[in-house]
């Protein structure tokens, strides 16, 4: 995962360079998405978790939020953009959620305290669309131009969901891991087919997408489809399977039930996509939920579920269009 993180890094500062960004500016940007990606990526090496939890116990997730809240007053003052809203704004974000996980210690998961917590988490990376006037992620994350607000959004909110679960609640069966077993190349690649035979058929019949083959955007297909794989479907999936299918069927004592409810609730989650509500991307995602849901209980892995899921948009970002 070092190795992983250290490539993909330099990748993204070689870029940077080239596009002409240099300074304390960039300095501190890099510095703040060096440390959550490296998290992120961390993580998913096995026992990573195991080993601070055994040395500092649950305060290692508060450890994290601290550090994560640190890495943002790097970023905003090495930008030059800190502003105390912002600051207690971001406190609010990180360390509300691990006192909420923190308040159901002695819990068994799924006390409502997680189900809060996830909320809480997923309101904070994906608010309310940018063009209804205000975009908190924007407003933390103003420079460079907004750009990475998005990114940065993200790789918060995992660290945040990674202390409060993983180190914080301990939660089991999360799957939070790169690697591969057995049987997964057929589960990945039934589940994507499968849907892909439903979806694109619905989707059409509910004039939700058209054909519109994208050839001239091929070149960037390396760079996006990273991109999707590791700040959209990989995060989903954590969020969604990894925590939210996962504790609700342990609350609920069912498999089945977890399965659907998550999945429904993703495909809820998706309502302000577009024009609200937007009932046909509610249709889809739900479906798309069950299969990546499917995928997760079969193979125990976000990594699993989250290669489906970013085959899923990158096929529809380069062959076809929302109506």
């Amino acid at each position: 995962m070092l190795g992983v993180w250290a490539v993909l890094t330099l990748t993204g500062v070689l870029y940077s360079v080239w596009l002409g960004y240099g300074g304390r500016a960039f300095a501190a940007t890099l510095t703040a998405f060096a440390f959550f990606f490296l998290v992120m990526l961390l993580f998913a090496a096995r026992g990573v978790e195991d080993r601070l939890a055994a040395r500092f116990g649950s305060g290692s997730g508060y450890l994290l939020g601290t550090a994560v809240f640190l890495v943002y007053l790097i970023y905003a003052f090495g930008t030059n953009t800190f502003a105390f809203a912002r600051a207690a704004a971001v406190a609010a974000v990180v360390f509300l959620p691990l006192v909420l996980a923190a308040s159901a210690h002695h819990k068994p998961i799924g006390a409502w305290q997680d189900f809060a917590t996830i909320l809480f988490i997923w309101l904070a990376v994906k608010p309310l669309p940018y063009r209804w006037g205000w975009s908190l992620s924007h407003w933390l994350w103003p420079y460079p131009g907004g750009r990475l607000s998005y990114v940065f959004t993200v790789l918060l909110c995992v660290n945040l969901a990674l202390a409060c679960f993983l180190l914080l609640r301990r939660v089991n069966g999360v799957g939070y891991s790169i690697g591969w077993g057995h049987h997964w190349s057929f589960f990945i690649l039934a589940s994507f087919f499968v849907f892909g035979c439903i979806a694109i058929p619905l989707g059409r019949a509910i004039h939700f997408i058209e054909f519109a083959p994208q050839w001239s955007q091929l070149k960037s297909l390396p760079l996006v489809s990273l991109g999707i794989l590791l700040f959209t479907a990989w995060p989903e999936e954590l969020l969604f399977r990894g925590l939210l299918q996962n504790i609700l069927s342990r609350a609920s004592n069912s498999d089945l039930a977890g399965w659907w409810t998550a999945s429904i609730l993703f495909g809820f989650s998706h309502i302000t996509n577009g024009d609200f509500p937007n009932w046909p991307y509610v249709l889809l995602a739900s479906v798309a939920g069950f299969f990546y849901g499917w995928t997760w209980r079969k193979t125990n892995s976000i990594f699993a579920s989250a290669l489906v899921h970013a085959a899923v948009d990158i096929l529809w970002h380069f062959l076809f269009r929302s109506v």
